[in-house]
């Protein structure tokens, strides 16, 4: 059951994120090599999870700053 699997993940947010008043987002390996994503302020609340393409994916992107303002 994937609520378990949440309940139970290793959920991890980066060390620079402790300064900005806790409005941070966790990411957590699942199971078949899927990547979960959550607030972590609100962990009881939704997961999204992504493939680990899709995953791969963005932080190529983040790695290059295609996401930069």
């Amino acid at each position: 059951m994937i609520d378990k699997e949440f309940a139970t993940a290793a959920w991890r947010k980066a060390t620079a994120s402790s300064g900005n008043g806790g409005n941070c987002v966790e990411v957590a390996p699942l199971s078949d090599g899927r990547v979960g994503v959550r607030h972590s302020r609100h962990p009881e609340g939704p997961v999204l999870v992504y493939t680990q393409a899709e995953w791969d994916a963005f932080r190529d992107g983040m790695s290059k700053g295609e996401f930069d303002f």
